[in-house]
């Protein structure tokens, strides 16, 4: 299998956005965006997915975090897109609970190029740090729609908006991981019976 790597860039007048990930990789991560508690979420996505990524993001922090937060979405979706090309012989779906604490948080994928967020997470409209807990919907709001991801996530428990929302992070990065792994059984065919994703 060749490298499912992409590296993109995109400038804006609110946003300087550079990512880069390997789908194959270690959970390497390394991330600046300027919010704190931003990094943390999206350190634990590459380490749970086990992606290597690297973020570089300067926004108008100034302003708030949310030009920041959506644009990130909207990159490292469209870095995930690229790095897997037409899809052949992934196993496209994936799917899993993940308990923190007295959180729990469903997150379920489906690779099939129709991009949709289907959120349903009572996520407490507080600041978490620097961050507002309410811009965790619009990340996925973006990163799904840039990666072409048909993405649930649900909150089944949960009471402490940290515990919630990194819940909803290393849920959605474990079933992408199970989405984006190679089927062996299918071999370089695609998982579907339309002949593209």
């Amino acid at each position: 299998m060749e490298p499912r790597t992409a590296e993109i860039r995109r400038t804006t007048n609110e946003t300087d956005i550079e990512i880069s990930v390997n789908l194959d990789g270690t959970g390497a991560a390394g991330v600046e965006t300027g919010i704190g508690f931003f990094d943390h979420m999206l350190a634990a996505f590459a380490r749970h997915g086990l992606f290597d990524l690297k973020v570089r993001a300067q926004g108008d922090l100034e302003v708030d975090g949310h030009h920041t937060v959506e644009d990130t979405g909207i990159v490292l979706g469209q870095a995930f897109a690229r790095a897997l090309g037409d899809k052949r012989g992934i196993r496209r779906f994936g799917s899993l609970a993940l308990p923190m604490d007295e959180a729990l948080v469903l997150a379920a994928c489906d690779l099939s190029g129709r991009g949709q967020l289907h959120w349903d997470v009572a996520v407490p409209p507080v600041m978490i740090g620097a961050f507002d807990a309410t811009l965790a919907k619009e990340f996925f709001i973006a990163f799904a729609a840039n990666a072409g991801a048909t993405l649930h996530v649900r909150s089944l428990a949960g009471e402490n908006a940290h515990h919630i929302v990194e819940a909803s992070f290393k849920a959605a990065a474990r079933a992408l991981r199970e989405a984006v792994e190679p089927d062996a059984r299918l071999g370089d065919a695609l998982p579907s019976t339309k002949g593209s994703l």
